[in-house]
């Protein structure tokens, strides 16, 4: 009996994918596809916020005019008329505590201790309280009574800083002469731009970013992991943001 011999020649597919040519065009046509669909989804998200700059800025005046003297009362404030302007169906607002083991049940969230965390961003640190968070728009309160400074962050949102109580400075490089933001101001930084930054003693703020807030989250948590190890703000940091981005989505917020 003869013995077969097998000729079999390299099938042209095994030939394409040996082709390097061929693999870096795939790449390369795989990466424009992407870059091509991140710009557009860049260029209509607009049709997803909610909140107007010029609103939330004479909404920190009337706080502050309301409760000179008391950051509890301007957040009180704050909260009270965003639940009255924004219905549920069209936004979710952290506004009510909804853990029903807490004495605080039902009552505003910012009296709940469990929903404000550390911030430890850029080399400064404070607490923050987060009233809204969606895939392109946060409004938190932030702030500490000791002072802080540190970096902006670079980010790819607008970030309008309302000052609600003491002082705050700012500079860019090439600047030789400091920002000075008091109460009832905005610090506006657009996106792609830095500076450093001090928040003098007792100074909070209400802050509000419109773009694409989860690429911001690594400038929030990088230096807890790398610097404070502070896992249990880590986690209730992811926790909050999460369940509020989630709670949004559902109602086809984005």
């Amino acid at each position: 009996m003869g013995k077969s011999k097998s000729n079999a020649k390299p099938s042209a597919n095994a030939s394409t994918q040996s082709n390097p040519f061929v693999r870096w065009f795939t790449r390369l046509t795989l990466l424009a596809i992407v870059v091509a669909g991140c710009g557009w989804l860049d260029s209509i998200k607009a049709r997803w916020y909610v909140f107007n700059p010029t609103f939330l800025h004479e909404l920190a005046q009337s706080a502050i005019s309301a409760s000179p003297d008391s950051t509890d009362g301007m957040i009180q404030h704050i909260l009270t008329n965003l639940t009255e302007t924004y219905p549920t169906t069209v936004i979710a607002l952290n506004i009510n505590s909804q853990d029903t083991s807490s004495p605080t049940y039902g009552q505003l969230s910012h009296h709940e201790p469990s929903e404000w965390v550390f911030n430890n961003a850029g080399g400064a640190m404070g607490a923050m309280y987060i009233i809204h968070a969606s895939i392109t728009e946060y409004l938190i309160i932030f702030g500490t009574p000791l002072g802080t400074e540190g970096h902006t962050g670079l980010h790819t949102a607008d970030d309008y800083f309302h000052i609600l109580k003491g002082e705050q400075w700012a500079f860019a490089p090439g600047a030789l002469e400091m920002e000075k933001y008091q109460a009832g101001d905005v610090h506006f930084l657009p996106r792609f731009t830095a500076k450093q930054y001090k928040m003098h003693e007792g100074c909070w703020a209400m802050e509000y970013a419109r773009g694409w807030i989860p690429l911001m989250l690594p400038f929030g948590l990088a230096d807890t992991i790398t610097s404070t190890l502070d896992i249990p703000t880590f986690y209730n940091t992811a926790r909050i943001t999460g369940r509020e981005m989630l709670r949004n989505l559902l109602i086809g917020k984005i």
